[in-house]
Formats: C-alpha cells, sequence, structure tokens
C-alpha cells in the first residue's frame, strides 16, 4: 500500500552532445545496457536528480573510452522523465525482501548446476564494487522467474541508493559520490527528452 513511489521522477543521463541533441529532437532513443555487472541489472541507466554526475561520468568515460561501447568527443548530459511504474525500489523494505528471496533462488540454481557463483569485483581498490556480476545476476534472475511465473507483474524500474568515494570529511558517514541510480527497463516509462537548464540567479529555486 506505501511502496508505490509518486510517478513522475527526474533522471539525467551522461552521453556525448550529438547523442543528446539528437534525444532531445526525438531522432533516436537509448539502448539498454546489457552487461554482466551492471548494477542494477540491464535497463537504460539515469542519475536520479543528479546532472552534475551524470557530466561527471560522461567526461570520464571521455577520458577512458576502453570503458564505454560508444565514443564521446564532447561530454553532455540530457534529462528525461521517467514513470517508475511498478519499480524494484531497492531503498524500501519490501523490495529489498523481494531481491533477497531471489538470490537465495538464484544460489540454489547455480549449487545444483554446479557453477560459481558470480562475485562483486573492487576493480579499482577503492572499495566501491564498480563492477557488480553478482548484483546483475540476482537482479536479472528475479525478471526470469516473474516472467517465467506470469503470477506478479515484472517491474518496469529499478531503483537503488550508492554510498560512492571518499568520505565528505574524516569520519564522515556521508561520501562525495554517493548517488540514486534508476535502471529504466520499459523504453515506455520515458515520456520524454530536455535540456538540461541553467539557473535563473535571479530567483530562487523552488
Amino acid at each position: 500500500m506505501y511502496s508505490a513511489l509518486p510517478s513522475f521522477v527526474l533522471g539525467f543521463h551522461g552521453c556525448d552532445k550529438s547523442v543528446a541533441d539528437k534525444l532531445v529532437a526525438g531522432e533516436t532513443r537509448l539502448n539498454p545496457s546489457q552487461n554482466d555487472y551492471d548494477w542494477l541489472g540491464h535497463g537504460i541507466y539515469f542519475w536520479e536528480n543528479n546532472p552534475k554526475r551524470a557530466l561527471e561520468y560522461a567526461t570520464q568515460l571521455q577520458k577512458h573510452p576502453e570503458r564505454s561501447k560508444e565514443s564521446i568527443k564532447t561530454p553532455d548530459v540530457v534529462g528525461a522523465i521517467i514513470d517508475l511504474g511498478h519499480c524494484l525500489n531497492l531503498l524500501d523494505a519490501k523490495s529489498i525482501q523481494v531481491v533477497q528471496e531471489a538470490y537465495e533462488a538464484f544460489e540454489e540454481a547455480v549449487c545444483e548446476a554446479k557453477r560459481p557463483l558470480p562475485k562483486n569485483i573492487d576493480a579499482d581498490g577503492s572499495g566501491d564494487l564498480l563492477l557488480r556480476p553478482l548484483d546483475c545476476a540476482v537482479i536479472q534472475y528475479l525478471h526470469g522467474m516473474r516472467e517465467e511465473k506470469s503470477e506478479k507483474p515484472p517491474f518496469t524500474t529499478v531503483r537503488g541508493m550508492f554510498t560512492e568515494g571518499d568520505p565528505v570529511y574524516p569520519g564522515a558517514g556521508f561520501h562525495r559520490k554517493s548517488h540514486v541510480q534508476i535502471a529504466v527497463r520499459n523504453p515506455n516509462c520515458i515520456k520524454g527528452y530536455f535540456r538540461v537548464l541553467e539557473q535563473d540567479k535571479n530567483w530562487p529555486i523552488p
């Protein structure tokens, strides 16, 4: 009863300027990420209410082109209006329980198949677990179970909060790169794209 989130949220996607221009003009769509290490499983990824982090990410990919399938010459960011729909919200206790149960079923299936369980990987030694094959596999297994049984509606989006980066100050519980991320599984949840506006400094932010 209380798990449903407000319908629309704003998400931000870092990409090349040419892609951002085409998205706003309605000339293209974003393709879902389908890496086996995606943090929230397969989907189209957005930073919730965080255009600055989206731009930082695009700039990072420009410097490290081996991490991206698409070349970024001019880092840019585009905003999206997203209807979360039936959301697997990992900030909610009920959704976390669903994922835990999916892990237990996945672990059992992997054991029976005599295969190794995937592991999340701290790729750069930062402690941020930048590659998450285990989390991705569990979430994809969860989606597969729901589709196979057809008893419950599929999740259209996945939403998670991540603590990332160095502490803001010594001993802090806040981290510089902490963020909320959204993976959109159903592209029809994206209701439109828009350009990020500069603040009119003559007026306060509402």
